[in-house]
């Protein structure tokens, strides 16, 4: 529990950690602070303007930062049999750097355990991206994440068993109107 603290800590103190998501190892910050967003971008190498995945805690959550999304939604995240992560039309209270060129922005409500007890404890929103240079494939496993993430992150998050599903989430785009485009299988 008290680990669970320190990472919540350095997330609110906009620090930048390597944790194991529902997914592939990432790294986050708090998806309302943009300079730990930018953190991130030095981290990777990353230049163009390529928005983050934001995860969630729950539908309710999702409510307080999407204020308007089709209701279709609230089936997909109920009925999916693996992490998806939807496109949103609209958005509020987070950093540009989450937010894609049209005002869209890509949440995922999560199922596991650790990402749940930490949004939790941090009480917001956090982003989830690939633990990786920009343009290198994505570590499959903690030994595959380059050192020089490593080194430049504030918290690695140690967890005894690797539970992430070694490959990236789902993403469906979804308008208000309920028109949808599949980002990603």
């Amino acid at each position: 529990m008290s680990e669970l603290i320190n990472y919540a800590d350095c997330l609110s103190n906009g620090g930048v950690i390597l944790y194991p998501t529902d997914t592939i190892w990432g790294l986050g910050c708090d998806a309302t602070n943009e300079e730990a967003c930018n953190k991130i971008k030095e981290i990777k190498n990353r230049t163009e303007h390529h928005s983050f995945i934001v995860l969630v805690d729950s539908v309710l959550m999702l409510e307080r930062y999407v204020p308007d999304f089709n209701p279709v939604c609230y089936d997909l995240i109920d009925n999916s049999d693996s992490p998806l992560t939807i496109i949103y039309p609209t958005n509020k209270n987070l950093a540009p750097s989450v937010i894609g060129p049209d005002g869209s922005v890509g949440i995922r409500v999560t199922k596991d355990p650790f990402c749940i007890s930490l949004i939790r404890k941090l009480k917001k929103p956090i982003v989830s991206t690939s633990a990786n240079i920009s343009g290198h494939p994505f570590p499959k496993n903690f030994l595959e994440i380059d050192s020089i993430i490593k080194d430049k992150v504030d918290c690695i998050v140690e967890i005894e068993d690797n539970k992430t599903q070694n490959s990236p989430s789902k993403i469906i785009k979804i308008d208000l109107n309920g028109t949808f485009k599949i980002i990603r299988s």
